[in-house]
């Protein structure tokens, strides 16, 4: 069965064209606070930098995001740390 971390990598590459992308699992960072598990796989960090991003802002990029995790949000995801660029704020154009 597929980590949280690989069902949330697969659906943001299915979801937006992406140069690259990160997912970290920082749950056990996150013992004892709000929303935390014993498993874990609720507290992550992504970076994902794609061109669908661009003539987005920060909220709407966030958005967009979370929209399409919605179901991983259901399913015990708490929180995202998110950082999301187009390949040219990366410096990857």
């Amino acid at each position: 069965m597929p980590t949280r971390t690989d069902r949330i990598r697969r659906i943001l590459e299915a979801s937006f064209p992406v140069a690259r992308i990160e997912v970290q699992d920082d749950s056990q960072q996150h013992a004892g606070h709000a929303g935390a598990a014993p498993g874990g796989e609720t507290h992550y960090s992504v970076l994902a930098i794609s061109p669908a991003f661009a003539g987005m802002n920060r909220v709407a990029r966030s958005r967009a995001v979370h929209a399409v995790l919605e179901a991983e949000f259901g399913r015990g995801l708490h929180a995202l740390a998110l950082k999301l660029q187009t390949p040219e704020e990366a410096g990857q154009a």
